[in-house]
């Protein structure tokens, strides 16, 4: 059963203590529950991934997306905001582990929380929440097709993305990844080096590839949706949280 919910824009501490935009939507319930950060994606802190977040909060979580690009664009669209960050290079790791952990606190400080948090990102933030899950003590993460886990940016990139090989010893709880058979970044030779080096450290994870799916085929708003991947990796997301975030 779906929960009604309440959802506001708000600011909390992010990297350094700096204070930055957040997007929080809550269940209506006094029963402890979970909390999700959403780790939104390459084009920005939009209207697509403030659904997601309500999404989480429908299902009976705490959910919350940082703006990740407060600084560089505040107040901007979420496309010159995209747009002011590529040209920056991206988000620093550095930051992004700042805000997000940020973000975490912020979830386990309300009121209903039960103390476990989860990262989930998308396309950049898929990466992210690998990063998230390497340098913070999470409770579970989840990778949806994030690109340049296993490898570094190709030098003609606008982006300066290093590969997270040497920080996977690190992961600090399990992790689901969700990925296209059709996607170049991350392709399935990619997700294979990775599936391997989890494996070798002995890591909780498990990963699920869908034919006939490229990349971003969660986004019901572009052409690469695909219906029946993002009907099965939603399915995968609902056990996984309730498995890893639920007392």
């Amino acid at each position: 059963m779906l929960l009604d919910l309440r959802a506001e824009t708000l600011s909390i501490e992010g990297f350094n203590g700096d204070s930055i935009e957040a997007y929080f939507a809550q269940p209506l319930t006094t029963d402890p529950v979970g909390g999700v950060v959403v780790i939104h994606h390459l084009p920005g802190y939009d209207k697509a991934t403030k659904e997601i977040t309500r999404r989480f909060a429908s299902e009976g979580y705490l959910a919350i997306c940082p703006n990740l690009y407060s600084r560089e664009a505040p107040g901007a669209s979420p496309d010159d905001a995209a747009a002011t960050a590529r040209a920056n290079g991206g988000v620093p790791d550095e930051r992004l582990v700042g805000d997000v952990g940020g973000a975490a606190a912020f979830l386990r400080s309300r009121d209903i929380s039960n103390g476990k948090v989860a990262s989930i990102g998308y396309c950049s933030g898929g990466r992210q929440s690998v990063l998230a899950a390497c340098s913070l003590n999470l409770d579970a993460a989840v990778d949806c097709y994030g690109a340049f886990v296993v490898m570094d940016t190709p030098e003609e990139s606008p982006f300066r993305f290093r590969s997270l090989v040497d920080k996977l010893p690190n992961l600090s709880c399990p992790l689901l990844g969700l990925f296209g058979a059709e996607d170049q970044y991350p392709s399935p030779e990619q997700t294979d080096i990775l599936e391997a080096k989890l494996k070798e450290l002995g890591k909780t994870f498990e990963f699920h590839t869908y034919e006939n799916a490229g990349h971003a085929f969660f986004a019901p708003d572009r052409p690469s949706y695909r219906t029946e991947a993002a009907n099965e990796g939603w399915a995968e997301i609902w056990k996984f949280f309730g498995t890893y975030l639920t007392n």
